[in-house]
């Protein structure tokens, strides 16, 4: 089992950037793909970015070019650096594991991004 925990939302204007972090405690980090999710108001949760445990990310198209993923398996933890934040990006962002041994899923609690002038 592992638990997740988001941090580093908040506002920013048009053009900005930020960085999520996701912090995973728990056993067997090295088994989880790790990925950033994410949910506008009425909207269904879409995958923004993905990491697998050999570091090899995957970009949904909305955001190729300007997000970055990263993982740090020593401190387990994975970074999601936002660059040329635009309004569309404004949602809650959740990180996310697969253990791709077992199939267990996990979420964290998300945290705010919200993108406004």
């Amino acid at each position: 089992q592992v638990q997740l925990m988001e941090s580093g939302g908040g506002s920013v204007q048009p053009g900005g950037s930020l960085s999520l972090s996701c912090a995973a405690a728990g056993r067997n980090y090295h088994n989880y793909h790790i990925g950033w999710y994410r949910q506008a108001p009425g909207t269904e949760r879409e995958l923004v970015a993905q990491i697998t445990t050999g570091k090899s990310p995957t970009y949904a198209d909305s955001v190729k070019g300007r997000f970055t993923i990263s993982r740090d398996n020593v401190r387990n933890t994975v970074l999601l650096q936002m660059n040329s934040l635009q309004p569309e990006d404004t949602a809650v962002y959740y990180c996310h594991a697969l253990n791709w041994v077992t199939g267990a899923t996990y979420w964290g609690q998300g945290t705010q991004v919200t993108v406004s002038s």
